[in-house]
């Protein structure tokens, strides 16, 4: 049926049950889509994301982060929090200095196929 605007509509409940049915049993359950949810949301964020490129390419540490992006020590620190706490940066201790790099090869991965998504529209 069209719509008014000129779409055209489903006006069925189910049309395809055995696929509903089928993909329905292949959907990760509530919590693991809530962790995504997370994820992305913390992939929201321009700093973070700058602070995500720059690891992929070395290990750094807060000063080297903040003279890098032309930020503040305290800002990059509050942003390094947060990618900690939802696992996507680890710390090393050398001395009294600290240096983060990456979680693991997985966050370069994600990072480069968005990076590569939204490319290649250019």
């Amino acid at each position: 049926m069209k719509h008014s605007n000129g779409i055209d509509r489903c006006d069925c409940n189910i049309l395809h049950k055995e696929i509903v049915d089928r993909v329905q049993g292949l959907m990760p359950d509530r919590e693991d889509i809530n962790g995504l949810a997370g994820l992305f949301k913390v992939f929201g964020d321009a700093t973070r994301m700058k602070i995500l490129s720059a690891l992929t390419h070395s290990e750094m540490c807060v000063c080297d982060i903040a003279a890098l992006l032309g930020m503040t020590k305290s800002s990059i620190s509050h942003q390094l929090r947060v990618l900690k706490q939802t696992r996507l940066v680890k710390y090393r201790r050398e001395g009294k200095v600290v240096f983060y790099s990456l979680q693991d090869e997985h966050i370069k991965n994600i990072f480069d196929q968005a990076l590569s998504h939204i490319s290649e529209g250019l």
